[in-house]
């Protein structure tokens, strides 16, 4: 059986952290070295959960994944690729990601999750995967891929 594409995972709602950690270990095997993935949505809305679980796919405990809000950057080794996890959060000037030598990790050879990629919108790639997170109730999420308009 083929493994599943963007288009039979997304939309998503799940009711757990539990469910948006088996949907990120579901999406990542959508995914490439090379590939980035911006996360948008509320505090609270699973953008970390869904991270835990992209990176489990690639044989990293959950447990050992969290937003780097303040270190920005979370560089973790994998069999496959490297994969990086940013937190933008606390970018107030898109000037400030030059300095974090961003075209290695938008442009390089790992794949690139970026949450709250509001904050540095215009250096995203062209090729970039966007996905909302929204609240529906106390642990129900709903997860799909936007187009760039939105």
């Amino acid at each position: 059986m083929p493994a599943p594409s963007l288009s039979d995972l997304l939309p998503a709602e799940t009711a757990s952290p539990e469910e948006t950690l088996a949907l990120g270990r579901q999406l990542a095997t959508t995914f490439e070295a090379g590939d980035v993935v911006a996360l948008y949505g509320d505090l609270g809305a699973g953008k970390t959960h869904l991270v835990k679980g992209i990176c489990a796919a690639f044989g990293l405990p959950p447990h050992i994944v969290s937003s780097p809000t303040f270190t920005l950057v979370n560089e973790y080794k994998t069999d496959a690729f490297p994969l990086y996890h940013i937190d933008a959060y606390r970018i107030k000037h898109v000037e400030e990601f030059f300095e974090l030598g961003y075209e290695e990790y938008f442009y390089g050879d790992g794949l690139c999750l970026v949450e709250w990629p509001e904050r540095v919108e215009a250096l995203l790639p062209e090729h970039t995967l966007r996905l909302r997170l929204t609240h529906l109730g106390e642990n129900r999420r709903r997860i799909w891929a936007i187009n760039n308009e939105e």
